[in-house]
């Protein structure tokens, strides 16, 4: 299965989907596994970038966040279903506190022979991208950057957010909506007028 690029942060799944995405992760579903991995890994490396200020690193530490989660899901350390993205992101924001306390990182076994995804050097975007998304968070509105930095980085909830910039829960949800969309669409252009040949 394909790794999730940066433009799939616009693609949400609903409060139902995720509580199904790891019930069938808990039930032993390694294609559901795949999809945890696909959805979340964009999601995981903004906080970790956002947290360590260190994109190598952040390639690596990712690894470690994706096992940590697929074995905690596994051993039913999920409470409750719903929270599964505030579960993923608290164990991003942990291991990324761990290496800078620290000052560096072990990597943790595989679970098993099998590989968690894709070799990450397939999986990740090249730095061309990560200045692709640097630029596109440049064009946004600063409320908009900074609910989507609350959103992705904090994991904080859309009526925390709104109630910490003085906005409604309903402008956050559309605000962020558009900003990802916004986002996503950037880097498409970009990335198409990059891989356009050049005519005379």
């Amino acid at each position: 299965m394909a790794f999730a690029s940066m433009h799939d942060l616009s693609r949400d799944l609903t409060g139902d989907q995720l509580v199904h995405l790891s019930e069938r992760i808990v039930a032993g579903d390694r294609d559901a596994e795949d999809e945890l991995v696909q959805y979340f890994s964009p999601r995981i490396y903004v906080v970790l970038c956002a947290r360590t200020r260190d994109r190598e690193a952040s390639r690596d530490l990712l690894q470690d966040v994706l096992i940590a989660v697929l074995r905690a899901l596994r051993q039913g350390q999920l409470r409750e279903s719903g929270k599964l993205a505030g579960f993923v992101l608290g164990i991003a924001r942990n291991v990324a506190q761990s290496h800078l306390r620290d000052g560096r990182h072990s990597r943790e076994e595989p679970l098993s022979q099998e590989p968690v995804g894709p070799a990450l050097s397939d999986q990740l975007e090249t730095s061309e991208r990560e200045t692709q998304v640097r630029l596109a968070l440049a064009e946004l509105e600063p409320t908009d950057r900074e609910i989507l930095r609350l959103t992705l980085v904090d994991g904080q909830k859309p009526g925390a957010i709104a109630e910490s910039l003085g906005l409604s829960s309903d402008v956050v949800r559309q605000r962020k909506s558009r900003a990802t969309k916004k986002v996503a669409e950037f880097i498409k252009t970009r990335s198409r007028t990059a891989a356009s040949p050049l005519h005379d």
